[in-house]
């Protein structure tokens, strides 16, 4: 265990790592350190502690690594995933914070070749899971503190917490990885076990550094239709924490907002419809779903100002009433109703100063900021959050985050005195464009990994106004949505669950892929082809239909054909598209 000897010290996880690959095991070693480290058997995947022995004869292969990010057991046995690559991109709190740019799961087992053929085939379906999960997203680290902690919530941990292994620092519920460590925990293999963020981690620097950290909770885990609404537990999809933490002239302070997906049963199913329909869940739990959501956010955050931006018409506007009345039975919650599409538009970003009217004094009070000066003394302190959402929690909520963003950077910036009480963030262009870049890029990384593709109504957060080229790009990642929707997040939703730990696989289970008689894939191809088949036949004959009558008869024949497959598929759209296969919606 390497600790730093400052004070107070810090506990600092082994940074360069060297991979042995020999013909019945896999090697791990701190380069710093060569007798720290731990071997896994390539045959049964068993985890030892190196000693004299361990590295006797030449490896096969030595390599470079960056971090083990844990181990996963399938039908066949243990597969352990290392960081392959990495790129630092800049310091949390005077500490380095590097980004996860490739990752890979290395084969611990032989006991696929005794595997029955189902076994072999379901064991196929984990891989590409595991192959889509090596291409996660916006995993970010630190060898030398948690970056899973935000800025109050540090300084009022007891003095020591610091010099705990990073993994015990961590809360949990922003750990992506919490669900692979149980075996390196168990070993003791405290110096190895690196946590990873999923989130955003943005930073400015200039006279002042602001970094944006976003931290993606694991507890409802999931893709943009496939996971909606909250659990029975009360935890919701897509629930983000996201930090602005500003750094000048020795102070440090720090605003937080949350959002999350509207904390009531429901879902929408894609049907190959561009927009499918939202529907309430009846179930006998849903009365108790948003009190607890908002009971946990209480204990943790204090005072919470929801904040609901949706449309309040439509099916939107059923859900929005739904969420109305549960949260008039909760009076410790202040609910705002804020018809975003209505008020602002698409291109009225100014106009969100009507909803700040509306909550600046909660703002301003209970949800002001937390602030410490370079001696470490408290001077502010963040009673309490506001919780935005819209149906994704992605664009308008983003837009609306940036905009009180920039409320309370002006309050801090003023109370430090690098402002007077006259001046504003947005009255120096420079900085100004810098930090509503910061935010936008924020957005897009959060969406991406949602929804698969960058926010929508950028331009808001950017420029305040939407620009033609804002609205094509909006277009194409509109369109770039709908085909993930429905031809690829079902399978994405299954490597998320498997690696949350929301499936377990178990030998001595039925295979999950024997209850699913009908096969969107094999299907979709056919359907497709009939389509577009009968439309290419139609157009011909109706173009021949012309020179000969006979055609006329061929041409409604085609066209019957063609309109009768559209109508099937139509119908049965749920069934075409990629759907989840591990887990239910709740």
């Amino acid at each position: 265990m390497e600790i730093e000897s400052s004070s107070p010290r810090n506990f600092k996880l082994y940074d360069q790592l060297q991979l042995l690959e020999y013909q019945d095991k896999y090697v791990i070693t701190s380069v710093q350190s060569l007798d720290q480290g731990f071997s896994i058997g390539r045959r049964d995947g068993n985890i030892e502690p190196i000693n004299d022995e361990t590295c006797a004869g030449s490896p096969l292969k030595t390599s470079k690594i960056y971090g083990v990010a844990g181990t996963i057991r399938l039908l066949a046995g243990i597969y352990l995933l290392v960081i392959t690559s990495r790129k630092e991109v800049g310091t949390f709190l005077g500490y380095p914070v590097f980004r996860v740019m490739s990752m890979k799961f290395l084969s611990c087992n032989e006991a696929l070749r005794f595997s029955t053929s189902q076994e072999k085939k379901d064991e196929a379906y984990f891989l590409n899971l595991l192959r889509i999960v090596e291409a996660t997203p916006g995993l970010y680290y630190s060898y030398e503190t948690d970056i899973t902690l935000n800025l109050q919530r540090r300084y009022k941990f007891a003095e020591g917490w610091m010099s705990k292994p990073i993994w015990k620092q961590a809360d949990p519920r922003f750990v992506w990885n919490r669900n692979l460590l149980e075996e390196l925990i168990e070993f003791k293999l405290d110096g190895f076990i690196i946590t990873l963020l999923q989130g955003k981690l943005k930073l400015k620097s200039s006279l002042a550094t602001i970094t944006l950290v976003s931290r993606r909770c694991t507890r409802r885990l999931g893709t943009r239709m496939w996971r909606r609404g909250a659990n029975l537990d009360g935890d919701t999809a897509n629930f983000i924490e996201t930090e602005q933490v500003l750094e000048i002239d020795g102070f440090r302070s720090s605003l937080l907002q949350i959002r999350g997906s509207i904390p009531l049963l429901w879902e929408q199913i894609v049907d190959l419809s561009y927009k499918p329909r939202l529907r309430i869940i009846n179930n006998e739990q849903q009365p108790r779903v948003a009190e607890r959501h908002f009971l946990d956010l209480f204990q943790r955050y204090g005072e919470i100002l929801a904040v609901d931006l949706t449309d309040k018409h439509g099916d939107e506007g059923q859900l929005s009433a739904a969420y109305v009345a549960e949260m008039e039975k909760l009076p410790y919650v202040r609910y705002v109703s804020f018809d975003f599409h209505h008020v602002c538009g698409n291109s009225n970003f100014d106009n969100l100063q009507i909803l700040y009217d509306q909550i600046s004094e909660d703002f301003e009070k209970q949800s002001r900021y937390f602030l410490i000066d370079a001696e470490g003394n408290t001077l502010e302190e963040q009673k309490g959050t506001i919780r935005a959402n819209c149906i994704d929690c992605l664009d308008r909520t983003n837009v609306t985050q940036s905009f009180l963003a920039q409320k309370s950077l002006t309050i801090q910036l003023q109370r430090i005195g690098a402002l007077s009480s006259i001046e504003c963030i947005s009255m120096f262009s420079e900085e100004y464009g810098k930090f509503r870049s910061l935010w936008a890029e924020q957005g897009d990384e959060v969406s991406l990994e949602y929804a698969g593709t960058n926010a929508l109504k950028g331009d808001l957060v950017r420029f305040g106004k939407q620009t033609l080229g804002g609205i094509i790009k909006d277009g194409m990642s509109a369109l770039s949505r709908y085909y993930l929707n429905n031809f690829q997040d079902g399978v994405r939703q299954d490597a998320l669950d498997l690696i949350s730990g929301r499936y377990i696989v178990n030998r001595n289970s039925p295979s999950p892929f024997l209850l699913n008689g009908f096969e969107s894939l094999s299907y979709l191809p056919v359907a497709s082809a009939l389509v577009i088949g009968g439309l290419t036949l139609t157009s011909f004959t109706l173009h021949q239909a012309g020179r000969n009558a006979q055609h006329y008869v061929t041409t409604v024949f085609c066209a019957g054909v063609t309109a009768g497959v559209m109508a099937v598929v139509k119908a049965n759209g749920r069934q075409f598209c990629s759907r989840p296969r591990l887990c239910g919606l709740l």
